[in-house]
């Protein structure tokens, strides 16, 4: 699921005004120095002459602005450090001395403020909110029997493994699913569930993640999360071990679970497999990037954050008095000119990546987690393994026994534009 457009008519603000990845540099949130949020894009309008549509690339924001060529160019002032009379002063000589008022100014921070846009006191109350409303409506719909209904197909559909049983065993330690958007791959979601139904009877469930808008390794929230099937709920208490155990800085991009979809499309399929039926907790933790790893070809349990991270969960493991089940949220690859490839995916390539992609479960299967990372790192990652981190770092962790491939599947855009791969797979002590 990738929610950035790649349109090359859309004019991306976070450049001009120089913000990080996401609003976690050192800043005290003020109104009367407001500063604009990160991810905001804004489109010529087709209609209105002059006009731009200004949006958040996030989706946090539901709202989509008409803004003048002028007001696009006052944003660019607001970076934190100017006073709304430094903007006044600013925009007024940009525009040959034409007079501005700050009546005129302050209403417009206002209204940006207001629709999200901008790092201030609304943003922040939906960042520190003790929990976090849904980002993927739309990928599902918002109603709960139509929710209901779509997951059931997902399970019983002609490429679908059959509605979960009774409990066979708890053997499962994890589960890798996709996090691709269920209309294309949610038949791989039923056969990852499907045998996490059947084979835990744990209550805890740490889902790792992919990280997709932050620049931080690892990131954890406190919030519970929000779905059109309920609220689940957090566990504080392993937060609290996990952070024990690994140190500071699990928390310093606050923001960066809001926009997340490799969490919240998972706990929509354990709300819908346990409504009813039994009651349970979430650890929510996203993983950054290992390109610096795949770089050097240094292995990642060697960095000293990865190493941290893999030697606290073992612990935080250790100290929890029931049985916890890991979920991975990662797809395997990307490729295409909608990641930044020049030229379409031709069939050579699917078959190629068919191939790569065995030979990595293969690895993941046999908990061969060296041979697991050089097979990325001998490609230079070059297919774009968006869940090689996450699968990493947790099969360092728990070493399980073995595993088990469940399901395969490829999406190819009928032009070439794009094409992802994933998986579900389960592993076992």
């Amino acid at each position: 699921m990738n929610r950035v457009t790649t349109s090359n008519t859309w004019f991306d603000l976070l450049p001009r005004i120089g913000n990080g990845p996401m609003s976690h540099v050192s800043y005290e949130p003020h109104v009367e120095r407001p500063r604009l949020r990160p991810f905001l894009a804004a489109i010529p309008d087709e209609r209105e002459p002059h006009s731009w549509l200004l949006t958040d690339r996030l989706g946090i924001s539901a709202k989509t602005l008409r803004v003048t060529e002028a007001e696009l160019n006052w944003m660019q002032l607001l970076d934190g450090r100017r006073s709304l009379r430094d903007v006044q002063i600013e925009a007024m000589r940009q525009a040959g001395g034409e007079l501005l008022t700050l009546e005129r100014i302050t209403a417009f921070v206002a209204k940006l403020e207001t629709a999200l846009l901008l790092d201030g006191p609304h943003f922040q109350a939906r960042v520190h909110s003790p929990v976090r409303e849904p980002s993927c409506i739309g990928c599902y719909p918002n109603e709960p029997g139509a929710l209901r209904r779509q997951l059931e197909k997902l399970f019983t559909g002609s490429n679908g493994p059959g509605l979960p049983g009774r409990l066979r065993d708890a053997r499962l330690r994890a589960a890798l699913v996709p996090h691709i958007d269920y209309t294309r791959g949610g038949h791989t979601y039923a056969w990852g569930f499907k045998e996490l139904f059947e084979h835990t009877d744990a209550s805890l469930f740490v889902i790792i993640g992919t990280s997709h808008y932050s620049a931080e390794r690892f990131t954890l929230t406190r919030q519970h999360f929000k779905t059109p099937l309920g609220v689940s709920e957090t566990d504080q208490g392993y937060i609290d071990r996990l952070v024990k155990h690994y140190g500071d800085g699990l928390f310093d991009d606050s923001a960066a679970h809001l926009p997340e979809h490799s969490i919240e499309l998972e706990v929509v399929f354990l709300q819908y497999l346990y409504e009813n039926k039994r009651s349970f907790r979430i650890v929510p933790l996203v993983v950054g990037t290992f390109e610096d790893s795949v770089l050097t070809g240094s292995t990642p349990s060697l960095r000293d954050d990865v190493g941290h991270m893999i030697e606290a969960l073992k612990q935080a493991e250790a100290e929890t008095p029931e049985r916890i089940c890991y979920v991975i949220s990662g797809d395997l690859a990307h490729l295409g000119p909608k990641f930044g490839d020049r030229e379409p995916v031709r069939p050579r390539q699917i078959e190629h990546c068919k191939r790569q992609d065995h030979i990595l479960m293969q690895h993941a299967e046999a908990a061969d987690t060296l041979s697991f990372f050089r097979t990325i790192a001998d490609e230079n990652d070059a297919r774009r393994i968006c869940g090689f981190p996450p699968t990493y770092t947790l099969l360092e962790a728990i070493r399980p026994r073995h595993g088990k491939r469940l399901h395969y599947d490829q999406y190819v855009h009928t032009r070439g534009f794009e094409s992802v791969s994933f998986a579900s797979m389960a592993f076992y002590e």
